[in-house]
């Protein structure tokens, strides 16, 4: 899924190929991906794009008077293209989801990109709104934790009171904008600290440590991803990973066997020695044999 520091590069780079071009047309292939029908989507049409922002893992692009929104969600992607087929895309049961057509430099080709989507789940989406706060996933985000006003005692006031783990804490995008799955286990990895822990009983210790960790992997993320081409960021991603992923692998940190706790559509990585003082979390497969 791609999280803050991959959607960031992604924002970097339609900021530098996509901004002063005209949108001449917005195809969506698949029924599912557009989740608003006023204005239309045909309204994006002729329009100049003129900014590119993030919110979380939201996309935000500035067309004209409007905005088109695009959340990748867990399998969405997009792909650039310098030079767009001339043919219209067809709808199908393929990947491709929406395909946006950009105005060309003098003669030469359009360029464009495409959104696509992998599996059966669809959950990418796309809004035409006239402001974002229209997109309810982007109206209730919590702050931006790569934002200059994100300081430690913001973090300290939203510990209080949670009654949730951690790893909970960190994925919530109503309490912290763009964190998933992925980039809290590495989080929680920096800050030595057990995925499973309270965080209600953060200390101030603690919450210092949790403060760096986010700032640092965040940052570090964002700055690997920083002029990768779209096409690799996902490959980007996971050679930067440390324990996430990586199930089985030894710690880049204490040499021990990375572990794996397993629910219903995801998964978590944690290193025991550094994060759980080698005690092993119990995993729903394994729980009969760690009672």
């Amino acid at each position: 899924m791609p999280e803050l520091p991959e959607v960031e590069a992604l924002r970097e780079f339609l900021d530098a190929h996509a901004v002063g071009r005209v949108l001449e047309r917005a195809q969506p292939t698949a029924v599912n991906v557009l989740k608003t029908y006023d204005p239309p989507l045909t309204a994006l049409e002729g329009g100049m794009v003129t900014a590119v922002a993030r919110h979380g893992k939201f996309l935000d692009l500035t067309v004209g008077d409007l905005h088109l929104v695009v959340y990748l969600a867990r399998a969405g992607w997009m792909r650039w293209q310098d030079a767009l087929p001339e043919a219209p895309p067809r709808p199908g049961k393929g990947p491709l989801a929406l395909r946006v057509r950009l105005s060309a430099d003098g003669d030469g080709p359009a360029p464009g990109f495409d959104l696509t989507e992998a599996g059966t789940q669809k959950r990418l989406a796309v809004y035409c709104v006239t402001a974002p706060a229209e997109v309810p996933g982007i109206a209730r985000l919590g702050p931006d934790p790569l934002a200059a006003d994100f300081t430690r005692e913001t973090l300290a006031g939203l510990l209080e009171g949670e009654r949730r783990q951690v790893k909970g804490f960190l994925r919530d995008q109503g309490v912290l904008a763009g964190i998933g799955n992925a980039y809290s286990d590495e989080i929680l990895h920096a800050a030595r600290m057990s995925p499973f822990k309270p965080a209600a009983r953060l200390d101030a210790e603690d919450t210092d440590r949790l403060y760096a960790a986010i700032q640092d992997t965040l940052r570090e993320a964002v700055e690997r991803s920083r002029g990768v081409a779209a096409g690799q960021l996902k490959k980007e991603k996971k050679s930067g990973l440390r324990v996430h992923g990586r199930t089985g692998e030894p710690c880049p940190v204490c040499g021990d066997t990375v572990r794996e706790v397993s629910f219903s559509d995801s998964s978590l990585q944690y290193c025991p020695t550094c994060q759980t003082g080698g005690k092993l979390l119990a995993d729903r497969r394994m729980s009969r044999l760690l009672k």
